[in-house]
């Protein structure tokens, strides 16, 4: 009975995601899932992305969180147009949730719609948004091992960023390690290494960012 009703909730989510995805095909809008663990540097690099692309593509944001409105306020301070989910204690965001946030948005004033999902590393990756990209961060004081203990996610990213590679002197992250295991489950996802402090890496994520923006 358990299994039958999460498999009547996704499909559910799915009809959703499908008539968000159509909607933003109509207004050529593309829009990028960014997932990850409580912490991992999500905000931190939306935030960079959006400096980095300022004045030359049309950001729009959708803030997920438990709770509060503290992520959305410091995008709204980059002048963009944001939306807040507060889920109320779901780990994950849903196609509805994203749906009706997309209803306040500008999109026909939008190229680029970021969704900051609710930090989790497990049930994000089950529901579809309606995005055209699935990004996945990782950070390096988090462990290199998490690829091994929550494989789902990585395996349906298309880019998978690895954030705070400034701590890496600090650390026992192994990044061959860590580039093997993602080779060998997820060989077309696009792997990234950046630090928002320094700004080491970011060129070539927002290059990857610009290439998969629907023209």
């Amino acid at each position: 009975m358990e299994i039958k009703v999460l498999k009547d909730i996704l499909s559910a989510n799915d009809q959703i995601a499908e008539r968000n995805r159509a909607l933003l095909l109509a207004k050529k809008v593309t829009v990028l899932n960014v997932m990850s663990s409580p912490g991992s540097g999500k905000t931190s690099l939306i935030l960079e992305t959006i400096r980095a692309l300022k004045g030359r593509v049309r950001i729009a944001v959708i803030e997920g969180d438990i709770a509060s409105t503290i992520d959305a306020q410091k995008v709204g301070q980059e002048k963009v147009p944001v939306v807040q989910i507060n889920t109320g204690g779901e780990c994950h965001l849903e196609a509805g949730q994203v749906g009706r946030a997309l209803d306040s948005l500008p999109l026909d004033q939008t190229d680029l719609v970021l969704i900051e999902n609710v930090g989790n590393l497990v049930c994000p990756g089950e529901f579809r948004l309606g995005e055209d990209k699935k990004v996945v961060i990782l950070s390096v004081p988090e462990g290199d091992d998490k690829v091994h203990k929550y494989p789902l996610l990585f395996t349906m990213a298309d880019a998978v960023v690895i954030t705070k590679i400034d701590l890496l002197p600090y650390t026992r992250f192994d990044v061959p390690a860590f580039l093997q295991a993602i080779g060998g489950m997820n060989p077309q996802a696009r792997v990234f290494q950046v630090s928002c402090t320094s700004g080491e890496g970011l060129g070539e994520w927002v290059e990857w960012v610009t290439s998969v923006i629907r023209k």
